[in-house]
């Protein structure tokens, strides 16, 4: 299938007045946040950003539901093992959402989400949790930042993909289960704050590296960033989100008791 045949490309949206074709320059003069994703998707760059957007949360769904099966396997009680298993399965659905809008506007959602593996994989690589607490804080913490991540940008999409993408940041009740249990671990015994504090900074710098990596290896997402398609976004608003991001994690910090 060319791009011209994929559903809700510009070849399908409403073609602009004759003499004023619709560029990435022209769609900053009314904002892509105000549009539906039949006229957004007009333009091609902002296209390929949102396919790359979409492709990163799919990947991150999936991995996250692979994430919660295993830490199950870890868990001390069955009524733990339990609620782990509720999450994953909210993951799958998040995933499947995803996939499925990818193949409803044209596109192969494995093809979208392949070019995110490896920096999934090196994440996950370098922060393999060694216990249960480690694993609950990582998930705690990873999931934080991305969804943290993907809210700011969500702000700059079109309305179609803005709802989409807010709907599958949902929280799967993960959080609060992980508050609840790494603070009863510190009430025990103290001395395993230390231990997870420096766990979580470590997290806290992978993820920020990772993202950071990705956005800049992706073209067409850092270009929508930095304000070539989506309005708002320039070099320096992009390093005040990201100092955004550091703050909520130091605040989500403390609510698991540790010092961020």
């Amino acid at each position: 299938m060319t791009s011209s045949d994929k559903p809700g490309t510009a070849a399908d949206a409403p073609s602009a007045p004759a003499g004023t074709a619709e560029t990435a320059e022209t769609a900053g003069a009314t904002s892509i946040a105000a549009r539906d994703w039949a006229t957004a998707a007009a333009v091609p760059q902002y296209r390929a950003a949102v396919v790359d957007l979409l492709g990163a949360l799919a990947y991150g769904e999936l991995a996250a539901f692979e994430r919660l099966a295993e830490d199950a396997k870890l868990a001390p009680t069955l009524a733990d093992k339990a609620e782990l298993a509720k999450m994953a399965s909210a993951e799958f659905h998040h995933f499947e959402r995803l996939r499925d809008r990818l193949a409803e506007i044209g596109e192969e959602p494995t093809e979208a989400m392949e070019p995110f593996v490896a920096a999934f994989a090196g994440f996950h690589k370098q922060t393999d949790p060694s216990d249960w607490l480690e694993g609950l804080v990582k998930a705690y913490v990873g999931d934080s930042i991305a969804s943290d991540f993907y809210r700011e940008v969500a702000a700059r999409l079109d309305t179609d993909t803005r709802e989409l993408v807010l709907a599958v940041l949902d929280d799967t009740g993960h959080a609060g289960f992980a508050v609840e249990k790494v603070r009863a671990a510190i009430d025990a015994d103290p001395r395993v704050g230390g231990r997870l504090a420096l766990w979580a900074r470590r997290l806290m710098g992978e993820a920020l590296s990772q993202s950071q990596r990705v956005v800049a290896d992706r073209d067409a997402l850092s270009t929508m960033l930095v304000g070539g398609v989506a309005d708002g976004f320039d070099l320096a608003e992009v390093g005040k989100m990201f100092s955004r991001i550091t703050e909520a994690h130091t605040k989500r910090m403390a609510a698991l008791g540790l010092a961020a």
